[in-house]
């Protein structure tokens, strides 16, 4: 392959951008985008995600919130990958308790037990602490995230997915709190999740297993985005990562994130 000029990688970047944002409507999903942007870079991943955030801002979308991924060791082996990313979500993907989700609305979606941080203060970086990222936390609920792949087949490495804002298909989110205290570190690293599919357990992982502790996904995206002087704002709900592998589901499957005693959350998937 030839080296593509400054002009020209824009352009493709345009288009791989204009690409992932027709399958998002169109449920057709397009060619891994690594093969066809030549070295292509976090940096260039992030440029193609934002430009359709752009897009879907100004098509009247109201962000609600962003999703860290890649934060467990269980899921940077299942992708392959060594680092974390992160993505947004709009009103418009939230659902909540007892949901009926149509599985025909995604491509090949799978899911993933999380915890669910509202935030009550803004939280910008760079230099923000996990003892401050707790502060700003109102409160914790159960939530579930629906990745799904705008790539075909899953064929996907870090670019990939962070270009398909990090393969975010909806969110859902218990409209009960947990019973956890973000300012006590102990409690939110001992927090053992267990994702149910239709009445199985299919994994089971603790606060330790996402990013070492459930606070630091969320510092580090404060960090990542402060230095793009872009804030998490109060009101907004941050997913910090799995505890667990992503498992498919299908129309007719039922999904919960069981927190045991703290609280659950459980949705449905229809025709």
């Amino acid at each position: 392959m030839s080296t593509q000029t400054e002009t020209a990688r824009t352009e493709l970047k345009d288009q791989l951008a204009a690409e992932l944002l027709e399958a998002t409507g169109t449920l057709v999903p397009v060619a891994p985008l690594r093969d066809r942007l030549q070295d292509m870079t976090v940096q260039d991943a992030y440029e193609i995600q934002t430009a359709q955030l752009e897009q879907h801002v100004a098509a009247g979308r109201v962000l609600a919130g962003r999703k860290v991924g890649l934060t467990s060791l269980a899921m940077q082996r299942q992708l392959g990958v060594d680092s974390p990313d992160f993505g947004f979500f709009f009103e418009d993907m939230v659902h909540h308790d007892e949901a009926r989700i149509p599985a025909s609305q995604f491509i090949q979606p799978k899911v993933e037990p999380e915890l669910g941080f509202v935030l009550k203060e803004p939280l910008q970086g760079p230099g923000v602490t996990l003892e401050q990222a707790a502060a700003a936390i109102g409160a914790i609920y159960p939530a579930i995230e629906i990745i799904d792949s705008r790539i075909r087949d899953w064929d996907i490495k870090l670019v990939d997915t962070i270009a398909d804002n990090a393969s975010c298909g909806a969110i859902a989110v218990s409209a009960h709190a947990l019973w956890l205290d973000s300012a006590d570190p102990t409690g939110l690293l001992d927090v053992t999740c267990s994702l149910v599919i239709d009445g199985e357990v299919t994994g089971t992982g603790t606060g330790a297993d996402v990013m070492e502790h459930p606070l630091a996904p969320l510092a580090w995206l404060a960090n990542v985005l402060g230095e793009q002087g872009v804030a998490l704002e109060a009101g907004q709900l941050i997913l910090p990562g799995s505890f667990t592998v992503a498992m498919p589901v299908v129309a007719n499957s039922t999904a919960t994130a069981d927190f045991g005693p703290l609280g659950s959350l459980t949705i449905h998937f229809t025709d």
